[in-house]
């Protein structure tokens, strides 16, 4: 293992190569986009090289789609895989049912749309994610850019009729411009500190006219791998009910670590 990885990398490093042992040859295979989930296509594309793992991945977003390709990786749509036997993500946040907060990284409305059209979605991520209850994560909303402000103002109306703590909101930026997702639309962030009833916010906040998603992944994640700087690796299947703990050993690869 590169030693120049901090605990963190290492975390994400090792619930990244367990997930990515849960593929199987000629699976459709949802690849998530973030830091975590770029581990995880590193990790397929070393099997897919050193034991001709032959799968196809449906990324969540442009940016995972080039880093699979140029990785070596069999890349298709979703509309050519149909559906998926699994996909694999990350999380800005997941609480003990396995509820996450998505979207940090912009790539929000793919991601939900491959979850939910895949037979399971697994979940890799580090410990400092997990909470007792979402919301200290900032949560992004996608919306059109038309009428903005409107949207903006009609969510902050929304939200004093919620249960949660905070009730800001912020249009994320990409310097002095409009962050833009790969659909052309906006995000705005929404600094709650807290939520009540995630799934009635999630439900309520799709119903304003201009939103097009929430980051509120409920009842999609079957599974969270949690990865540890010291190499262990806890399993929490939510449908089975059962924790399992084991641990990844770190081994250097010049190709698995370029460029990192």
């Amino acid at each position: 293992m590169n030693t120049e990885l901090s605990p963190i990398d290492k975390a994400k490093f090792v619930a990244a190569r367990r997930a990515a042992d849960l593929v199987e040859e000629g699976m459709r295979v949802g690849l998530g986009t973030g830091s975590t989930a770029a581990w995880m296509v590193r990790c397929l594309a070393e099997r897919v090289r050193e034991e001709g793992l032959r799968f196809r991945g449906v990324p969540t977003s442009r940016r995972t789609a080039e880093l699979a390709r140029d990785l070596g990786i069999d890349v298709i749509t979703l509309d050519e895989a149909r559906w998926l036997d699994l996909t694999i993500d990350g999380a800005d946040e997941f609480d003990p049912d396995l509820n996450l907060i998505k979207g940090g990284g912009g790539a929000l409305l793919q991601e939900k749309i491959v979850a939910t059209a895949s037979d399971q979605m697994v979940v890799i991520t580090d410990a400092a994610k997990e909470v007792e209850h979402l919301g200290a994560f900032p949560l992004p909303v996608e919306i059109i850019p038309f009428g903005w402000p409107t949207t903006q103002a009609l969510i902050e109306e929304l939200l004093v009729s919620m249960d949660v703590m905070g009730r800001k909101s912020a249009l994320r930026m990409n310097g002095d411009r409009a962050y833009v997702t790969d659909e052309g639309n906006h995000i705005l962030d929404l600094h709650l500190s807290r939520i009540g009833n995630a799934r009635q916010l999630a439900m309520v906040l799709n119903q304003i006219p201009g939103v097009v998603e929430n980051g509120l992944f409920i009842d999609i994640c079957d599974q969270v791998i949690i990865g540890y700087g010291d190499g262990r690796v806890e399993t929490r299947d939510i449908n089975e009910g059962t924790v399992s703990e084991d641990r990844v050993d770190f081994v250097e690869d010049a190709n698995l670590f370029q460029d990192i």
